[in-house]
């Protein structure tokens, strides 16, 4: 009864608020059920730039929030727990990498989504695990340096014969570059009919494992356009929600017990609830200055336009 009436009062507040509620599909299963839109981070990007609300509460984590605020500065962005951060944005800082820029002046940087605003400000281009690959091969035969997620980089030099055209950030997410190929022989065996679906943030001897490699949309989108009845599924166990409910002819075998983002499990009915209402000490409304958000769009609509190509 209580989760009832929260989500009552969550849905009047929106209207009132002219609010949308946007959640990643790692939230908890009962924030996706409230979100006015779910995806991943290059949906949830074309989602905050593209709409009519004033107010945008972003489920996910911090650089998410950063990421609307920039594309939609007129809009107030709240984050319902500003905790909610994320390792892999955090392991690269704005000094770090304006030092490298200043020693290599002659590099392309490519910043993934994963990244802090002011990192976005130094990057000539940002990407999405949706669309990495594509905007990568735009630069072909540039140096590059991408960061700051290192298995997405490698992935893409052994897509393009093992090339050393892309150099990287010693950076990753932790959930998935812990994966370990023994994992997957071990499900691939008490499931040899399944498929294995795996993100490219994990290794790549763990992606060689894989019948699939994908962003979290491309794995949801996988799984409805396949025939097959059985997946093994190598992401965030926020996607099994999707998944489940999207495919209910379906069987969904998570890869590892560990595939769990303790920040993206943070959110709750009544953070959203308090972020409508901009009560309590969880919530963070997103200000960022008028020059961070000038130079991050730049970033962030390049991404937007070479993506669109």
């Amino acid at each position: 009864m209580q989760n009832i009436n929260l989500l009552e009062e969550i849905k009047e507040l929106k209207k009132v608020k002219k609010a949308i509620i946007l959640a990643h599909y790692y939230q908890n299963p009962e924030i996706q059920m409230i979100a006015d839109y779910v995806g991943d981070s290059y949906q949830l990007s074309k989602i905050a730039k593209n709409n009519d609300a004033e107010v945008i509460i972003f489920c996910g984590v911090h650089f998410m929030a950063e990421t609307a605020k920039i594309l939609s500065p007129q809009k107030k962005v709240i984050l319902p727990v500003k905790t909610a951060g994320c390792i892999m944005a955090n392991s690269i800082t704005y000094e770090e990498l304006l030092a490298f820029k200043q020693e290599h002046p002659d590099y392309i940087i490519i910043g993934y989504v994963n990244t802090t605003a002011k990192v976005k400000t130094l990057c000539d281009v940002c990407v999405t695990s949706s669309n990495a690959l594509k905007i990568i091969n735009h630069y072909k035969g540039q140096k590059i340096l991408y960061v700051p997620d290192q298995n997405l980089a490698k992935y893409a030099n052994y897509l393009n014969q093992n090339s050393d055209q892309i150099e990287y950030w010693d950076g990753c997410c932790n959930i998935h570059h812990n994966l370990v190929t023994g994992e997957v022989k071990l499900q691939k065996t008490l499931h040899p009919n399944a498929k294995v679906l795996i993100h490219p943030e994990a290794r790549l001897d763990v992606l060689k494992l894989a019948d699939f490699i994908g962003s979290t949309k491309e794995i949801i989108d996988y799984v409805k356009n396949s025939k097959e009845k059985e997946f093994i599924i190598g992401t965030e166990k926020g996607i099994l929600y999707a998944l489940e409910t999207l495919n209910l002819d379906k069987k969904f075998y998570l890869l590892s017990p560990n595939l769990v983002c303790r920040t993206m499990k943070l959110t709750t009915l009544e953070d959203v609830k308090n972020a409508l209402l901009e009560t309590g000490s969880k919530y963070e409304e997103i200000k960022l200055d008028p020059k961070t958000i000038e130079l991050a769009s730049n970033a962030l609509n390049k991404m937007l336009e070479l993506s669109d190509k």
